[in-house]
């Protein structure tokens, strides 16, 4: 692990090499799993603010149960989550060519809104979780599914935090991003 201010960072963060390949995954990450998409407290607040432009881009199961039950849903450990169509796929989720998509994304794009996505999916496959005194672990999360993502991750020799640029100053600032670099730089195997 890595110390970075009030983060600790796994070195698999600079170890597995990574680059999404939605032609082969299908972006199955946003169908698959055990629950919604890990949602940050003000984050409710911003999709609610934006569900009305978001919709227009969701399918119509999706629609419904935004409609039925809100922006969010809880996991088993009471976390907020992003509700899930049939416990199966995203609420957000839509489909071109058999490839699953984001709708908060998609309406990011179109310029209908400011608000590119959870950070949770923006960071995937890193998953963040707080530990005590107010220090966040940041970690690499494996998953069969992003195979064809770790073979092309390490075709192109692209490590994880590299891959993740964007989404980690999105999170945790140019700065802290720079101290990481600097520090994987540093690090030997």
């Amino acid at each position: 692990m890595i110390i970075i201010d009030d983060t600790l960072v796994s070195e698999n963060l600079r170890k597995v090499h990574f680059i999404c390949d939605l032609g082969k995954c299908h972006g199955d990450c946003c169908v698959e799993g055990d629950a919604g998409a890990p949602l940050e407290e003000d984050e409710i607040s911003i999709l609610e603010d934006v569900v009305e432009e978001v919709k227009p881009y969701m399918t119509p199961e999706g629609l419904a149960v935004v409609e039925k039950n809100g922006v969010f849903d809880y996991d088993i450990d009471g976390s907020y989550v992003t509700p899930l169509v049939n416990d199966r796929e995203c609420a957000f989720v839509y489909f071109e060519n058999g490839i699953s998509f984001c709708a908060i994304e998609k309406a990011w794009s179109e310029g209908k809104i400011d608000f590119k996505k959870p950070i949770s999916c923006h960071l995937y496959p890193v998953r963040l979780q707080e530990l005590a005194s107010d220090t966040t672990a940041v970690n690499y999360d494996q998953w069969d599914i992003c195979k064809a993502a770790l073979l092309k991750g390490k075709e192109e020799q692209v490590p994880v935090y590299q891959f993740l640029k964007e989404p980690l100053i999105r999170k945790f600032g140019e700065e802290w991003y720079k101290k990481l670099t600097v520090a994987f730089e540093n690090e030997q195997d």
